[in-house]
């Protein structure tokens, strides 16, 4: 089996080692493109044995791309630093024939923490990450970005995602990603009405809370829910800013 792993970094120091030593387990090749890190990243990196590629942040989709024709395999499983195989994923990929599967990719379920709790809320969170590079590919677009391709599996197995230390970390992470969205939107054109703040807040609290069971899911449910609510509230606010400027 040929699998070279492609992992997007900045600054991460505290994870790369970690991510690097659990995709080593199906892969015989590891890029990691690095978005000018100041700290030891690429250093841990290489001694690891990945292959480190420099290049300035394009955004989500266009960076994770940009390594996909340094890779010398066809299969390449795309994976963020604060993401590691679950060992039922680990299993269920070295089970794949990839010489003579149907399909062009392969999707998993994602299981996010905040600190040492899982979020049942987001759970299962498909996403494709093992794709041949020669069928599909991820798209170009600068906010969270997919890989597009039409033939999925959908495997029974998880990726952990480690995405926040704390709650405090996740509203200073959703700042960030409010201000991306605003921007990201009202350069491409779209406008929001002076209702949409309320509409969107509201509806995502509601998804959140009803429509995914958060209600019951404990404080952990509603911590996620009221901070969806105030991230697609806060956006279509900052869009209401950006249309007045």
């Amino acid at each position: 089996m040929k699998i070279t792993a492609n992992i997007i970094t900045l600054n991460e120091e505290k994870n790369i080692e970690a991510v690097i030593k659990s995709v080593q387990k199906v892969c015989d090749e590891v890029l990691v493109v690095d978005s000018l890190s100041t700290d030891k990243t690429c250093e841990i990196a290489e001694k690891l044995g990945a292959k480190v590629i420099k290049q300035e942040y394009l955004g989500d989709g266009p960076q994770k791309a940009f390594g996909e024709p340094f890779a010398k395999n066809n299969w390449i499983l795309s994976i963020d630093a604060d993401e590691r195989l679950d060992l039922n994923a680990i299993e269920e990929i070295k089970k794949i024939d990839l010489e003579n599967t149907p399909y062009d990719g392969f999707s998993f379920a994602r299981k996010t923490y905040v600190g040492d709790n899982f979020i049942k809320l987001w759970y299962p969170d498909r996403v494709t990450r093992l794709y041949n590079k020669n069928k599909c590919a991820y798209s170009k677009v600068k906010g969270h970005a997919k890989v597009e391709a039409k033939n999925i599996c959908d495997l029974e197995a998880d990726m952990l995602h480690y995405s926040y230390t704390d709650y405090v970390h996740m509203i200073r992470t959703t700042e960030k990603f409010i201000k991306r969205g605003a921007q990201i939107s009202y350069d491409a054109g779209k406008r929001a009405s002076s209702f949409d703040p309320f509409i969107h807040g509201v509806g995502a609290l509601f998804k959140a809370l009803v429509l995914k069971g958060g209600a019951f899911h404990g404080i952990h449910g509603w911590n996620v829910a009221v901070i969806s609510a105030f991230s697609s509230y806060m956006k279509y606010a900052l869009m209401l800013e950006l249309q007045k400027k």
